[in-house]
Formats: structure tokens, C-alpha cells, sequence
């Protein structure tokens, strides 16, 4: 199988899973039970968040695990609007930020809240003038991703973050960073809220992490229950998956400039060997080096993802979150008809090879060739 879908989840390391299976069968206590193997499953607990910290560059003591980074975000929203509540009903977000972020924001409108939703340009790309431009005094958040999903276009968080201090400093900052987790420092970002997903960089599903710099105040929960989580984060901790993300963190960590730069070369291999398929469209040629956005105009693109899956070779027509569904990041761009619907998405990992792309570009051709265009 060749597998070119990174940013929809990674592999798990065997490393990761062996970490897991360990806790699981050998050291399965509850972190909060006061006998001596729950003490010592809450000391591993706060060992594994510094390592967590650690590939955010944050103090451990301002990271809070979280089930996912769709948790991430909604805890993140609905806290900077408690904190806020005195100082205005008005968001500013982007037309291309992930689901989780979206849906939110669309709950919150029905609940009176009034939110400005920016629009890209033609290449996916947002500026930090036009975010500040639509800050007014009753803004009481903005939330932009640090690099989309489906195009891989890097957003301007730390320029947003300066321009604040200026613009409303009473605004909090929040930022979808699932993407590029390893990639920023939480202290010279600038973002007060920052979500992360542990099975974006070879760690399980189901565990993800939450970051409140300095300025967010009295974290508000999202789960009220037992006050786990320093009181601010409910229920039993999942020791497992905590401690399978703090392992992958150790391992992307390790060889994190190495992996980089063979992201980066792969990706640049990949444009050179797919720009030579005939009619062929780059999306967002820069950006993150492990997610690459194309079109085959005229062929759809769920159809190309299929039949690339029939020769064990996995991309996507977009986020994976989607299921099917169109995408309104591409819809957000406003290409022609018949470039938009035949998006897809390549995404690499440290262990994508040159001669995956090769057989990944040969497959492409090959549906170009012998599938006759459908818009």
C-alpha cells in the first residue's frame, strides 16, 4: 500500500503502540486514586505533558489534554467568549478553517453571537491586514488556523497575534494548530488558545491538547465533572493515549529537522513529477511541505480517489472530516466548476519515498488516459 493521506491521520510507530499496550496492561491506574499505583500513574501523567509540552514549546503547566482537537477548538471558542462576555458578541474567523472550528461558530450566531467569516484568495491565501481589518471594539475573538488541511496554506497567526496588541488588545487570539503541531513555538506565536491532535503526528486518535497562554484567565471548562485536568478539564484521564502522544511527540521531536527537510524535498519531488501529467492545476504549490493540493479538471475528484484506492494507493478528495461531502475550503476559493470538483489532496509523512510518488503520479496518468472526463 502506498499511503499519501498524512494529513488525514499518520501511522502509528510501533515505539507508540508498544508505549500504549505498556500503560494498558501494566499500568492501568487512575491518576487520581491516592494508593500507590495511582500516585505513580499521576506523576508518568505529568511526565508525559512535559514531554507534550515540549513539541509546543509551552510551560506544562498550561497545557491541558483534551479527547481530540475538535474539543480543542470548542473549548477554546466557547472559554475566550466567557472571558470576554463583557467586551463584545463579535468573532472573526475564515471561510477555510476546519469543521470543528465552522460549526461552532454557527451555534454561537444562533445563540446572538455575530461573526465575520473571510474569504481567500484564488490560492487559499489570507492576509494578516485583512483578519485586523475586520477587528472591531466589541471583537472578542478571532480564531484562524495555523495551516489548512485541505490546501496547506500557512496563515499569518504570529502577524495576526502583533497586530492585535494595537488593533484590540482585549481580543483573544485562538489558533487550529492540528496541522502544524512540532512546527511553531507557543511562546513566539502569539496565540492566547492553541489546539493540537496527537494522531496527526503518529500518535492514537482520541487524544489531542489544549494550550492557555498568559493572558486567557480562569480557563473555563467545557466538561465540568471530578476537576481533573488542574480543575479545568473532566473525566478520568486516558493514561494510554496520553502517554502514546507523549512518545510520538519524543519520536517527531528527535528527528524533527531531518523529517522537515525530507518533507520539503518529497513535496518539491512531487510537483516536479506531477506537473508533468497534461492539464493538471496546482491548488497551493507552497505553504506546508506535507500537504500538496491538485486538480485534474473535468475528472471528478472522488472518482480519482477511488480509483487510486483500487491500487492500494490512498490520497483524498479533500479533509477526511468531509466523508464525502463537498468541500468548503474549495468552495471558498471560487475556482472554475470543473477545476473545483476535481481536487484532490496529497499529504506525506517522514516515510513517503520518491518512488511513491512515482507510482502515485503514474496512477493519475493513467486515470487521465483511459477515464473519460466527466464535466
Amino acid at each position: 500500500m502506498i499511503y499519501l493521506d498524512h494529513a488525514a491521520t499518520a501511522p502509528l510507530p510501533h515505539a507508540v503502540a508498544e508505549e500504549m499496550y505498556m500503560v494498558l496492561r501494566e499500568q492501568y491506574g487512575n491518576p487520581s486514586s491516592q494508593y500507590r499505583m495511582g500516585l505513580e500513574m499521576k506523576h508518568r501523567v505529568a511526565s508525559w505533558r512535559q514531554t507534550a509540552a515540549s513539541a509546543l514549546d509551552c510551560p506544562a503547566d498550561r497545557l491541558f489534554f483534551t479527547s481530540c482537537g475538535t474539543e480543542g477548538d470548542n473549548w477554546a471558542i466557547r472559554a475566550a467568549l466567557w472571558q470576554n462576555r463583557h467586551s463584545g458578541r463579535h468573532i472573526v474567523t475564515t471561510a477555510v478553517e476546519h469543521s470543528a472550528v465552522l460549526e461552532c461558530c454557527k451555534w454561537l450566531e444562533r445563540d446572538g453571537y455575530e461573526v465575520s467569516y473571510l474569504t481567500p484568495d484564488q490560492q487559499g491565501n489570507i492576509t494578516a491586514a485583512q483578519v485586523l481589518e475586520a477587528v472591531r471594539p466589541d471583537t472578542a475573538l478571532v480564531t484562524v488556523m495555523l495551516v489548512n488541511n485541505e490546501i496547506g496554506a500557512v496563515y499569518p497567526v504570529e502577524g495576526i497575534a502583533q497586530g492585535l496588541v494595537a488593533r484590540n488588545p482585549k481580543t483573544l487570539l485562538h489558533t487550529d494548530a492540528v496541522q502544524g503541531l512540532t512546527t511553531f513555538s507557543a511562546r513566539t506565536l502569539g496565540a492566547d488558545l492553541i489546539s493540537v491532535s496527537a494522531h496527526k503526528i503518529g500518535g492514537p486518535k482520541g487524544i489531542g491538547a489544549l494550550y492557555a497562554g498568559p493572558r486567557v484567565k480562569n480557563l473555563r471548562p467545557l466538561l465540568p465533572g471530578g476537576g481533573q485536568e488542574s480543575g479545568v478539564r473532566s473525566g478520568t484521564e486516558a493514561t494510554a493515549q496520553i502517554a502514546g502522544f507523549a512518545k510520538a511527540a519524543e519520536l517527531r521531536m528527535a528527528n524533527l529537522e531531518k523529517d522537515q527537510a525530507h518533507l520539503r524535498a518529497i513535496k518539491d519531488y512531487a510537483i516536479q513529477r506531477l506537473s508533468e501529467i497534461p492539464d493538471l492545476q496546482f491548488i497551493h504549490r507552497d505553504g506546508a511541505p506535507h500537504i500538496l493540493a491538485v486538480s485534474l479538471p473535468g475528472w471528478p475528484s472522488q472518482n480519482t480517489v477511488n480509483d487510486l484506492s483500487a491500487q492500494d494507493i490512498c490520497i483524498s478528495a479533500g479533509s477526511a472530516c468531509h466523508q464525502g461531502k463537498p468541500s468548503h475550503v474549495i468552495a471558498a476559493l471560487k475556482l472554475p466548476k470543473r477545476t473545483a470538483a476535481g481536487v484532490i489532496r496529497l499529504s506525506f509523512g517522514p516515510e513517503t519515498s520518491e518512488a511513491d510518488i512515482d507510482a502515485c503520479a503514474a496512477a493519475l496518468r493513467k486515470h487521465r488516459e483511459t477515464r473519460l472526463p466527466m464535466l
